[in-house]
């Protein structure tokens, strides 16, 4: 019997319909994706300042 909270009010997700839950779940998976995604950019934007510091520490020095 978990408990969620939707537009400020909660619902016992047992007593919702099976394509409320189904939809309850979408929800979830999207979440998590987005997460998955947030942390990935963040990744590749770490990954990108390291690549520029070793490109500027490679350039010529009189340019």
């Amino acid at each position: 019997m978990a408990k969620i909270s939707i537009d400020g009010k909660e619902y016992d997700s047992e007593a919702l319909s099976d394509e409320a839950r189904a939809n309850l779940q979408n929800i979830q998976l999207c979440e998590q994706k987005m997460n998955d995604i947030k942390r990935d950019l963040a990744i590749a934007q770490t990954a990108r300042n390291a690549y520029a510091q070793a490109l500027k520490g490679q350039l010529p020095k009189d340019a």
